[in-house]
């Protein structure tokens, strides 16, 4: 593999990493919107803004440990037939696949950026009572589907040189990857 697309694998996935690795903290905020919720609903007024700013925070986790969840591996697989295959045709299989995840991704993020441009352009507001701006959870949510797009990127150069036989990018999913 040409030296350029080995550092662009390594350069995506350290950042795929850091990026994942902040998005598993979202999980603890949103946890405590969701208690502060309930405790303002039991003992006091229920506040407007927290079931909203919940699911904010669930489409930010959602999205920014998409790359990181296709990094580590842990995306769900049908295993009809794949199981069976050696290494190799796995591998080929694979390639095949982010080829289509990435086609699906441009498509995704085309819409995301669009929708994004919209909301910024004419301040896009929810229509719940709080009516918070869609804008920044849009940015956030097209900045996830980037992240994604270039995370199947790596993973497609990965499995082409592996079903090819080149190891090249050979590297524990226990710890960070290193630029």
């Amino acid at each position: 593999m040409p030296n350029a697309i080995i550092l662009y694998v390594r350069y995506v996935e350290a950042m795929t990493f850091r990026v994942g690795r902040f998005a598993m903290y979202l999980i603890f905020a949103m946890l405590g919107v969701l208690l502060y919720s309930s405790i303002m609903k039991t003992f006091f007024l229920p506040v407007l803004w927290t079931l909203e700013t919940a699911q904010f925070l669930m489409v930010a986790y959602y999205m920014l440990g998409g790359g990181y969840s296709m990094q580590m591996g842990d995306h769900v697989r049908m295993d009809l037939l794949y199981g069976n295959l050696p290494s190799r045709k796995k591998a080929f299989t694979d390639s095949l696949t982010s080829f289509c995840l990435i086609f699906y991704l441009i498509l995704l993020l085309y819409g995301g950026l669009s929708s994004t441009q919209y909301a910024i352009f004419y301040g896009e507001q929810s229509y719940s009572s709080w009516a918070p701006y869609m804008a920044p959870i849009k940015v956030i949510m097209s900045f996830g589907i980037f992240i994604m797009l270039l995370q199947a990127i790596a993973i497609f150069f990965k499995d082409l040189a592996w079903s090819r036989g080149l190891t090249v990018f050979e590297q524990s999913h226990e710890e960070e990857p290193t630029v």
